[in-house]
């Protein structure tokens, strides 16, 4: 009998979580798997206990239900534990679950595609980082910059709920900021500059939808860093609506650079991936061409 470990994070999908949690676990069992409920109060706790099972080999694929948080904790499960990954995407963002290929806020079609993708797990690229608080996975973005900034602002609210947070709060942080002095090297070669924001993107969405990089591919088996070279704070406003068609990518202070691996160096700079926070640079991130097994995937 296969069995399933199951993660759901309750709160997500504005609650709708803890009851897909339950219709999973029905429907799960009724198609012959046995399922082990891994999920616990917080995301620390339900990551203990996802690492627990699995290192005594108490599953043979771990199902997550919630947002790119709650997927990000799987990733990391997983890769560490060399299992495959299942997403049952009813978060706000969902861009992970997006790039994949899953069923999105359709929890019936993502268990149906679960159950019959189980045998036939799609493979795909995960990005290996390492901070101030050690080494992580992450399968779409990690940054260093205006937009990690932007992103503790956002974590730090209850309101207003999905991609709109994100926008008022990169107002809020626009107000005050400045141009970072980074130091970066791509594949060994140096360089040193200022910008905006460096982000490392393996997938070409965050943020609920923003293209930041429309060319990156979770199969490539490259990463590409994104920057945005210094800019007056008038002229970042106007290029961000233009992220969420990847129309940006024409403006000149947008630079994309296709690479194996990649160190950010940006003072003390918290770093963001996945809408997680990572620890602060130095960030160094390698690809790994296909890391993670995908049950479901398209």
């Amino acid at each position: 009998m296969p069995r399933i470990g199951l993660l759901v994070n309750p709160t997500s999908g504005g609650g709708r979580g803890r009851l897909v949690g339950a219709k999973a676990i029905d429907r799960f069992a009724a198609a012959g798997f046995e399922v082990v409920d891994l999920s616990a109060g917080t995301a620390a706790e339900a990551e203990a206990k996802a690492r627990s099972a699995a290192a005594a080999n108490q599953f043979d694929a771990l199902v997550v239900a919630g947002g790119d948080g709650t997927v990000h904790l799987g990733v990391n499960v997983c890769a560490d534990a060399n299992l495959p990954l299942g997403v049952i995407a009813v978060g706000t963002g969902n861009d992970i679950a997006r790039t994949i290929g899953l069923p999105l806020l359709d929890d019936d079609s993502a268990i149906s595609a679960i159950i019959e993708g189980f045998e036939k797990p799609k493979s795909i690229d995960l990005v290996q980082g390492q901070t101030s608080e050690g080494n992580f996975w992450f399968a779409g973005t990690a940054s260093a910059g205006f937009d990690a900034l932007v992103n503790a602002r956002a974590n730090r609210w209850s309101w207003p709920k999905g991609p709109s947070k994100y926008q008022l709060a990169m107002l809020f942080e626009l107000a005050s900021f400045k141009s970072i002095d980074y130091r970066v090297r791509i594949n060994g070669k140096q360089r040193e500059f200022k910008a905006m924001l460096c982000a490392v993107a393996n997938a070409p969405a965050f943020g609920g939808g923003m293209l930041i990089v429309p060319s990156a591919d979770i199969v490539d088996g490259k990463l590409e860093l994104f920057i945005v070279h210094k800019i007056s704070r008038l002229e970042l406003i106007k290029i961000f609506p233009k992220v969420y068609k990847g129309a940006h990518v024409d403006h000149p202070a947008v630079e994309i650079i296709q690479a194996d691996e990649v160190l950010i160096e940006s003072g003390n700079m918290p770093v963001y991936s996945d809408g997680e926070f990572v620890g602060h640079a130095p960030l160094t991130a390698k690809v790994h061409p296909g890391k993670l097994k995908v049950v479901g995937a398209r």
